[in-house]
């Protein structure tokens, strides 16, 4: 079963097969030789060392969910007794302890296999700027690998491994993803701890997980998130659950804001649209002249300044240490006042507030991950130019904090990778997981370089994720209305459709906009009325009764398959001057049909 390709499912049927992890470690490492690129690893586990920690699993335990899953870690992050050198061999030191994610993911029964190559001291989106001799794109010898996670995305894009971690502060968790054919997954900031990670700039950077299917990725991304109280950066937030809502309001780049540097890469992103799965809506058009403003502050001011002070010490006393490009870019916030880094954060408080709105309108962005492909040639004639514009649509993400995921899309004309990106608020990391899988299995593309097949989009379980309370909803707040914003921003996750007990009224009240529904229990001359379940964290769920208007309230709503849930409730004398709808089923038929 090991000629398969490394996919966490597929390992986890070879396991079930009877395969024990010591035989998927030798694989690996057959796998690394294999690929024949001295430019993936900076520094390999020894085989021995990896086989007794697969030895060392024991039985198969339900409660590891990664039991005997081989990765790889870019070398910007920490992993007991391997060196971290961020790609500077000077800058190297061994860690006596493994980075928070590091640490989650072998306790969930993850073995570590090596260190990945990237852009030194993760400042690039080429891939190439290391001492060491850069990784070969899995795709094309001829372009760039991506950076700055170069040798984690090349690693899974090759089979080699079924996920590897990144890190991403201006896309180097969603450029190597697009250039590779493969999942990069930009985690929300803060919902994975980086504690342990060299830092680039600490207030932006997050740790991503590419893999070669959105499942597996967040499989990865659920096992390693959570609350780090020695990262100051971290917050709680909890994974939710990868599920997409009946209605997801979609935005793309309009005609003016588009930018794509060639006709194939415009031909190619025409495709990925026209394969787009239905997620109930039209599609809307976006002025992205706000993001792009937005992205035109990161090599300026304030973040090339906090990029000088990650290194601070270092590239103040080892100045020749430094590859001549990076040393180029981190060295030019010596030319920077304090007054110039606040210019810079006034400026992004003033563009924020100025990109807010979009949000209202649509749920999520899908942009090209890059404007077009980047050759080694590319680089070669221009270092800094050619990777400025591999950065246009994935600059302004973590500066506004949003979270992202690289998807692969139909291959361009000259068979080279193409991809978008989907973009969300905060906290919407499932949305986008789950809608990953579904445009990725619809893209008629393969999986990285080894040509296996996308799989099928997993099928979610219709359950409300640990901790969360599910509420049920029956008008302005079901996906793609008005008032469904007021449960996203708080962090909500859809878990299915319903429908109520044939017990109830449903009304159209007067007042608004936006008009609202009133639900009423009855004793005869009920019917059965659509719903959707979403599910809140407690405290999240306190804030959101709280702001409930009345008539309306939220009671213990009996549902079609006998089960009970909590949701929208009105007092029955609201209903006296109201709109009857009970005959049409439900909230969402009565808007389709107008007044």
């Amino acid at each position: 079963m090991l000629d398969r390709s490394f996919t966490i499912a597929d390992l986890k049927a070879a396991y079930a097969a009877g395969i024990r992890p010591p035989a998927v470690i030798r694989e690996t490492f057959r796998r690394i030789e294999a690929a024949g690129d001295p430019g993936i690893f900076i520094c390999l586990v020894d085989e021995s060392d990896a086989l007794a920690a697969a030895e060392a699993l024991g039985d198969p335990d339900p409660a590891r969910p990664l039991w005997g899953i081989p990765f790889a870690v870019k070398d910007n992050i920490d992993v007991v007794g391997l060196p971290t050198t961020a790609a500077c061999p000077d800058y190297a030191y061994t860690p006596a302890r493994s980075a928070a994610v590091v640490e989650r993911l072998v306790a969930a029964g993850a073995i570590p296999i090596g260190k990945t190559n990237l852009d030194q001291f993760a400042t690039g989106l080429v891939g190439v700027r290391t001492p060491y001799p850069a990784p070969r794109n899995a795709i094309d010898a001829g372009l760039v690998p991506g950076g700055s996670s170069s040798g984690s995305a090349v690693a899974v894009a090759l089979g080699v491994v079924p996920f590897a971690l990144g890190t991403d502060t201006a896309g180097s968790g969603r450029v190597p993803a697009a250039l590779n054919n493969i999942i990069g997954l930009k985690p929300t900031r803060g919902a994975l701890s980086a504690r342990g990670v060299v830092p680039a700039c600490r207030s932006l950077d997050c740790v991503s997980v590419f893999a070669g299917a959105a499942a597996d990725a967040w499989a990865v991304y659920a096992v390693a998130a959570g609350y780090d109280p020695e990262d100051a950066w971290s917050r709680p937030m909890s994974p939710g659950a990868p599920t997409v809502p009946p209605v997801v309001r979609l935005g793309i780049p309009n005609a003016t804001s588009l930018k794509l540097d060639s006709d194939l890469a415009a031909a190619a992103f025409e495709a990925a649209r026209a394969a787009l799965p239905d997620f109930g809506t039209a599609v809307k058009p976006v002025d992205l002249a706000p993001f792009y403003a937005v992205a035109a502050l990161l090599y300026e001011g304030a973040w090339v300044a906090e990029r000088y002070a990650a290194i601070r010490s270092f590239i103040e006393t080892r100045p020749e240490a430094l590859h001549p490009v990076t040393r180029q870019i981190i060295g030019s916030a010596t030319r920077l006042s304090a007054a110039d880094c606040f210019d810079g954060i006034y400026r992004l408080a003033e563009l924020t507030r100025a990109a807010a709105p979009l949000w209202k309108n649509i749920d999520v962005l899908a942009v090209p991950t890059i404007p077009d492909v980047c050759t080694l040639e590319d680089v070669a004639a221009d270092p800094i130019g050619a990777n400025s514009r591999l950065g246009v649509y994935t600059n302004f993400v973590n500066l506004l904090d949003l979270c992202a995921i690289a998807v692969p899309g139909p291959w361009r004309g000259d068979g080279r990778p193409s991809g978008l990106t989907l973009i969300a608020p905060a906290g919407r990391d499932g949305l986008l997981a789950a809608m990953a899988a579904r445009i990725h299995a619809a893209a008629g593309v393969t999986v990285g370089a080894f040509g296996a097949p996308v799989p099928p989009p997993p099928a979610t379980a219709g359950t409300h994720p640990p901790g969360t309370i599910p509420l049920a909803v029956v008008g302005a707040h079901l996906s793609g209305m008005p008032l469904n914003g007021e449960l996203t921003r708080r962090g909500a996750t859809f878990v299915r459709t319903a429908a109520t007990a044939p017990e109830y009224r449903l009304y159209a009240l007067a007042g608004g906009p936006p008009k609202r529904p009133g639900l009423v229990r009855v004793a005869e001359g009920g019917a059965s009325i659509a719903l959707e379940i979403w599910a809140l964290a407690p405290d999240a769920i306190g804030s959101f009764v709280a702001s409930i208007p009345e008539p309306l309230g939220i009671g213990t709503l009996r549902l079609r398959d006998g089960s009970t849930v909590q949701g929208f409730l009105c007092e029955a004398a609201a209903t006296a001057d109201a709109c009857d709808i009970t005959h049409l089923g439900g909230w969402r038929a009565y808007v389709a049909a107008g007044d």
